[in-house]
């Protein structure tokens, strides 16, 4: 079997979690959940399932009638392998691509006040995702105690992480002259 990629092992997950799940299911499953902090473009939540359908981690059923959708069920081999790749406590490393840090990293190429400007652009946009985390953590349902719990400590993980963002460009909007 190939080597499996976070966006699959995100993919085995969300059928495991939800039931079977077309593509486009998946695309909407996809899009209030993980991709807040791993986006997967719509394309590849097409080609995703056939490909693991065919290493046996998925079952594809087409509906015979109407829109004739392609359905994805887990199968033992793909809970199995989820099982795998969430008892192994190995995670790749962090893939951080924020172009506000390329920004910063060449700023003493440019003008003293376009990182101010760049800290306080970047402080208010991390503000909205810090407050859309707030609301969404406060939104979890208790009485779904099988997704309260991780949703909650995910939802707490992107809180403390914006929380940071937050007040470190602040800080540098405040105070851009001061040496670190």
């Amino acid at each position: 079997m190939a080597e499996l990629g976070q966006q699959d092992h995100i993919v085995l997950g969300l059928i495991a979690r939800h039931g079977p799940l077309t593509p486009y299911e998946l695309k909407a499953r996809v899009e209030e959940s993980v991709e807040y902090f791993w986006p997967i473009p719509h394309a590849q939540l097409y080609r995703i399932p056939p490909r693991l359908a065919e290493q046996g981690l998925l079952r594809e059923e087409a509906e015979t009638e109407g829109r004739r959708r392609r359905v994805f069920h887990l199968t033992a081999a793909g809970r199995a392998e989820l099982s795998r790749w969430l008892g192994d406590p190995v995670a790749a490393p962090p893939e951080t691509r924020d172009p506000a840090q390329v920004k910063l990293f060449f700023a003493d190429l440019g003008q003293p006040e376009d990182v101010v400007a760049l800290a306080n652009k970047q402080a208010a946009e991390h503000r909205r995702w810090l407050e859309l985390y707030r609301k969404l953590h406060a939104e979890i349902d208790p009485a779904d105690s099988e997704r309260a719990v991780s949703r909650g400590r995910i939802l707490q993980l992107g809180i403390k992480h914006e929380r940071a963002y937050v007040d470190f460009w602040e800080d540098l909007a405040a105070h851009p002259d001061d040496a670190p």
